[in-house]
């Protein structure tokens, strides 16, 4: 008995994350705008600012949700309008927002460049001091998940997929003086040649050394019946002590394209509405074809 108690309490302490039951998706089609929604972050009071990688001009939107801390519903859905910086849109994949200074940053896939942004949409002026070897890239792999970790006061950033000619992908940490202070590496999921959309999404902080990782696998048939994204959340621990990433899997799902449902949904957001819970959001190419949905997901932690 006490051998198994042993055994027990070691496995509790090793476990680096436990996932309750996942919420069932949302979406909310008369409140929010279609769009190509490919980042979001929470900014306080219930808002959040949210980044489609198709919109007119470079900036991002603020939608007010409002979260249940008890259930995971999201109650409550408005849009409070877009915020411009009055500049071509470059593809704004990833964003995250620092308190102390009240701004915002965006990472874009086009230029591979993280960019800093007041409140009303506007860059300061001010960007992440990327490395001469992000600019290799390819545009449509490039830099795409972000975020900021307010308890070690770090930016994190990487691509959907590995660099040219390398087999794992790049995380890089930044200080607040926005300058490279470390840099990783994550070894991505398999894929077997057939997807047409694969790599990494997002990043989401947990404030207490980890983050979490937002893999996706998008398989879509000629006739797009039978269309599926495999979604996978890992939690990584990035210290001096490693270079290359030890990841665990924290939860995974799939959704599917079928005759009787429309469930499909590419997940390029993530999130910490309120503690206790992530939040997931869809890009769902303009509600393409009036098929697919803005899907928002929720998972407690």
């Amino acid at each position: 008995m006490h051998n198994h108690r042993l055994i027990l309490l070691i496995a509790v302490l090793i476990t680096p994350l436990l996932v309750f039951p996942q919420k069932k998706m949302q979406h909310f089609k008369k409140q929010l705008p279609p769009g190509n929604y490919s980042g979001i972050c929470p900014i306080g009071n219930d808002l959040f600012a949210v980044v489609d990688d198709k919109a007119e001009e470079d900036g991002f939107y603020v939608f007010r949700l409002v979260v249940d801390a008890n259930s995971g519903k999201i109650t409550e859905a408005e849009n409070m309008g877009y915020r411009s910086a009055h500049l071509p849109n470059r593809d704004m994949e990833g964003i995250c927002f620092r308190e102390s200074t009240n701004t915002l940053f965006i990472s874009g896939e086009q230029d591979n460049e993280v960019y800093e942004y007041n409140m009303d949409g506007t860059r300061t002026g001010r960007k992440l001091d990327m490395p001469d070897y992000m600019s290799k890239a390819h545009a449509n792999a490039g830099l795409e998940a972000l975020c900021y970790d307010s308890a070690s006061h770090l930016f994190f950033t990487m691509t959907e997929q590995p660099l040219p000619g390398e087999d794992d992908i790049r995380l890089l940490a930044f200080s607040d003086e926005l300058s490279l202070v470390n840099e990783y590496r994550y070894v991505p999921d398999a894929t077997d040649g057939k997807q047409q959309c694969y790599g990494v999404s997002a990043l989401c902080a947990l404030n207490d050394g980890r983050l979490l990782v937002l893999e996706r696998q998008i398989h879509i048939p000629r006739l797009k019946i039978g269309a599926k994204a495999r979604t996978r959340i890992y939690a990584v621990r990035p210290d001096s002590t490693q270079t290359t990433l030890e990841k665990h899997l924290v939860t995974e799902f799939t959704t599917r394209m079928t005759l009787t449902g429309r469930k499909f949904a590419n997940f390029e957001g993530m999130c910490q509405p309120c503690t206790g819970w992530l939040l997931l959001m869809a890009d769902s190419q303009n509600r393409y074809k009036g098929v697919l949905r803005d899907w928002l997901k929720t998972i407690q932690l």
